[in-house]
């Protein structure tokens, strides 16, 4: 591992609920961010093969409209491993360069039927080094996805420092939030929906509590993107363009804000970072090091695996 690297944002939109165009539109992003010198590059939340924001449009009482997106959504999930993460694996491998994806994950330990709302990461060598399932999903999604456990809180080296991952608004979570610090995280991808001022805010805090960088991945999704036989389009005020601006951007551990925050495009952002300004940052405030105080607070997580 060296010091000096760096490492990029791809805000981009999916191909909306198709896994096998998304999966080529991503494997094309992470050869360009190869070529641009990158050593990691983090995608958005639920990349895999969109957000389903019909959620908070399409009322409960629709069930055959909301039956038949789950179906759509579940077609163009992933297990892991299958082809699509071997695609997303070989184009790693060739660009030597690691990569974390958000995806809905069908739980393929039991009935394959359940999604998770998963972040898959894979090493420089194109190897599925592991997985994150957010914990918790927000209001309209616990609709769509089950909730995680406490076994997928690791951190995983790669070229650039050792990288774990909170999604959305998980990193609102403080217990969450210490349990990543905990496993030596010097990277932390932060995949969201979540494009306000407030979340930035939130980020710079949380990369300067945890002595980090912090990698905030949004999508940029315009109202284009979504085919018009998906009916709940309709449901959006008219006029509007963009369902969602993106403002990626990437953070330093002194809660600087380094690149972006790119707003109502789709492009990849870039960073170099110096590691040592981890240490430079903790000399004052280490959370889980000489500002811990674990004389007086005792802290756990049940990683027990469901």
């Amino acid at each position: 591992m060296i010091n000096k690297t760096k490492i990029a944002a791809a805000q981009l939109s999916p191909v909306f609920l198709n896994k096998e165009k998304t999966i080529e539109k991503a494997c094309d992003a992470i050869l360009e961010a190869s070529n641009n010198g990158a050593k990691v590059i983090v995608f958005p939340e639920a990349f895999i093969s969109g957000y389903p924001d019909w959620i908070w449009l399409v009322p409960n009482s629709k069930g055959a409209e909301l039956n038949e997106l789950y179906v759509k959504l579940v077609e163009n999930a992933v297990s892991v491993p299958d082809n699509s993460t071997n695609k997303l694996c070989e184009a790693a491998k060739k660009g030597k360069i690691s990569v974390v994806i958000g995806m809905h994950e069908r739980n393929t330990e039991t009935s394959g039927t359940s999604l998770f709302n998963s972040l898959l990461f894979i090493n420089n060598d194109g190897e599925i080094a592991g997985k994150h399932r957010k914990l918790i999903p927000t209001g309209g999604e616990r609709l769509i996805w089950s909730q995680g456990d406490g076994s997928t809180f690791k951190s995983y080296d790669t070229a650039s420092g050792k990288i774990a991952g909170l999604i959305c608004w998980e990193n609102y979570m403080p217990l969450a939030r210490n349990a990543v610090y905990e496993t030596g995280a010097q990277i932390l991808a932060a995949p969201t929906w979540d494009k306000s001022s407030n979340w930035l805010q939130s980020m710079q805090h949380v990369a300067r509590e945890g002595g980090l960088f912090v990698v905030s991945t949004c999508m940029a999704l315009h109202i284009d993107d979504i085919p018009d036989d998906y009916t709940f389009k309709h449901l959006y005020p008219e006029g509007r363009e963009w369902i969602n601006t993106g403002n990626s951007c990437i953070i330093d551990p002194k809660g600087q804000i380094i690149a972006g925050p790119l707003e109502a495009q789709e492009g990849i952002i870039y960073a170099d970072i110096d590691l040592n300004t981890i240490i430079e940052a903790k000399r004052m405030f280490d959370a889980v090091g000489h500002y811990s105080r674990p004389d007086v607070f005792n802290f756990s997580v049940k990683s027990n695996q469901k």
